[in-house]
């Protein structure tokens, strides 16, 4: 057997029609682009499951799953095993979906902490059940993707944050210099289910689907042992959630259109831009009674406000001159990636100097991805050098104090003057982490061959 096939997992051979033997779907691949975004016909969605358990869609779902990998449900099973259970069992749980009597298991409750304080709750659903999530959104998802607003660009394919924080931008420098960011309060937790069982049924004809769907949202939750019943929510760590959150929040967003708002959404984090503060007053209040009585979701009070853009961040970014809007990185975010270097280069962790750098380049790494989107190149530039400078203490302290590091300074071609200067300084590291000593026995060289990224594009001289 070939070896990339078992390590893909597609050597597995799903029982079922293939993708080119599905049921065509009327009117499929047909769409021009500028046609309106209405979801299809109930009387297209009859044979849903069938899709769903189709080779092709089962295929791609597992190997989805083992590429975003996870920790087990409460079961035990671990995505590795996964495939190997699938082989022996899965004739069983496909006929269990055709037939409408699949029931998952419990999810395990797991805690995440917040940065900014209390903890996220996660539910993790077993692999067999993420596996069984991965192909049902799969299918929808390719159905409703399309009917979603243009103003929506949380959990869609194709779409990103980036494009989020761009769009906000536009409407900023279109005159809109008042925001009014909206948070909704534990929104996964809150979900009414009756009320997004609703909005699915809308689109879904296929009882077994829309019982299946309705199985995962009242399986449970497992924690210290025992089973809590769940009637209410979409828990957090399973592959349907995000897309069904979509779902009850594009009720919103219609609603937004319909009043002729220029807003943004992002998951649960949706910002209304205005000209106004009075105009901004007036749209929180109807915002937030849509929100209470149509959604039958909270708007917390101490977390949305009606503000100056320059003054309110989104996703991590902020603006500055609101006629001339640039994107920064703000306030918070910068706060947070100071204080996880700070405990990544304590000084007393007890690790060489290279597996400091190792680990605080992975971390490095991940928020460049992201925040290199900014648009002031001086703060990550001054970000390398504060970065360096906390490496530089690191070193000074490991040289410990008197002959030793000034035979390290000389070591590194210091002149004599320099090294007897800096290791005779009653200056603390901080201090001597930028004089002429530490700066040429410790160059931006020395810290780019341990792999220590840097956030700003060099200069090419």
């Amino acid at each position: 057997m070939d070896g990339e096939r078992q390590k893909t997992g597609e050597q597995l051979s799903f029982p079922g029609k293939g993708r080119g033997e599905a049921p065509r779907v009327a009117g499929e691949g047909t769409e021009p682009p500028e046609a309106k975004r209405e979801a299809e016909s109930p009387a297209s969605t009859e044979h849903l499951m069938e899709e769903v358990c189709e080779r092709e869609n089962l295929k791609k779902a597992l190997k989805r799953v083992k590429s975003n990998k996870g920790s087990p449900g409460i079961d035990g099973m671990t995505v590795e095993e996964l495939p190997g259970y699938l082989k022996e069992h899965w004739p069983t749980h496909r006929e269990q979906l055709l037939r409408g009597t699949y029931k998952p298991k419990p999810v395990r409750r797991v805690e995440i902490p917040k940065e900014g304080g209390g903890v996220r709750k996660l539910g993790i659903p077993t692999v067999l059940d993420r596996f069984i999530q991965q192909a049902v959104m799969q299918v929808l998802q390719e159905r409703w993707d399309r009917t979603f607003s243009e103003q929506s660009f949380g959990f869609r394919p194709g779409r990103s944050a980036h494009q989020a924080v761009a769009r906000a931008q536009e409407h900023i420098a279109q005159g809109n210099h008042y925001v009014v960011d909206i948070d909704l309060e534990k929104f996964f937790d809150r979900v009414n289910h009756d009320i997004l069982m609703g909005r699915i049924a809308r689109r879904v004809a296929d009882k077994r689907c829309l019982k299946l769907i309705r199985a995962f949202l009242n399986a449970g939750v497992m924690e210290n042992g025992l089973v809590s019943p769940t009637d209410e929510g979409t828990p957090q760590g399973g592959p349907l959630s995000p897309l069904l959150s979509n779902v009850v929040l594009d009720d919103l967003d219609k609603e937004l259109e319909r009043r002729g708002h220029r807003f943004v959404r992002y998951a649960d984090d949706a910002n209304v831009y205005v000209r106004s503060e009075r105009a901004g007053q007036r749209v929180m209040e109807g915002v937030r009674s849509f929100i209470t009585k149509r959604l039958k979701l909270k708007v917390n009070r101490d977390k949305s406000a009606v503000a100056k853009v320059g003054t309110r961040g989104f996703l991590g970014f902020s603006f500055l001159n609101p006629k001339e809007p640039r994107r920064r990185i703000a306030p918070k975010a910068l706060k947070r990636l100071k204080e996880r270097v700070r405990g990544l280069t304590r000084r007393t962790r007890g690790v060489s100097i290279g597996q400091m750098v190792k680990q605080l380049a992975t971390y490095l790494t991940g928020w460049r991805g992201y925040f290199a989107y900014c648009e002031t190149p001086s703060v990550l530039r001054g970000l390398d050098s504060w970065v360096r400078r906390r490496l530089r203490c690191v070193v000074w302290k490991q040289w410990k104090r008197g002959r030793t590091r000034f035979a390290e300074l000389r070591k590194r071609d210091v002149n004599r003057h320099l090294a007897a200067k800096a290791a005779g300084s009653a200056h603390g590291p901080w201090n001597l982490s930028r004089s002429p000593a530490l700066s040429f026995a410790l160059p931006n060289a020395y810290f780019d061959s341990l792999g220590l990224p840097t956030m700003a594009a060099r200069r090419i001289a």
